[in-house]
């Protein structure tokens, strides 16, 4: 599985969070969502480099291109919290659950808890 977010600038990164965002974008419309904007051939050296790398994809429309992302949002967001968990939890899921609770627990309604916590039931049932 492609490590999303593994080996890619910082520049990288923002125009594929762009790309996710939008669902498909042409290089002005990247562009245009970026801050500090570069210029529009040093993002379009971008998304090329994305494309090398596997991340980004192109479909011609008429006489212009709009990008996308490579990898289902899914499958991209498990390796991007695969790379989170290796990278600042040292693999360990119930560390990166309690920095999430800790972050977001004046966000989370009843109703959100009851869902984890039924989510964590499930899984424990799984045996996962």
């Amino acid at each position: 599985m492609v490590q999303i977010f593994q080996h890619l600038s910082r520049r990288e990164r923002q125009i594929l969070d762009v790309l996710y965002k939008l669902g498909r974008a042409t290089a002005a419309e990247v562009r245009a969502s970026l801050p500090d904007r570069p210029s529009y051939s040093a993002v379009r050296a971008s998304l090329r480099i994305l494309e090398q790398k596997g991340h980004a994809k192109h479909e011609e429309q008429g006489l212009r291109y709009v990008f996308l992302p490579a990898l289902p949002e899914g499958r991209a967001r498990r390796s991007a919290v695969k790379h989170l968990l290796e990278t600042f939890f040292h693999g360990s899921p119930e560390q990166a659950v309690s920095t999430l609770l800790d972050v977001a627990s004046a966000e989370l309604t009843p109703e959100n808890l009851d869902r984890i916590a039924r989510r964590i039931e499930q899984a424990r049932k799984e045996g996962r």
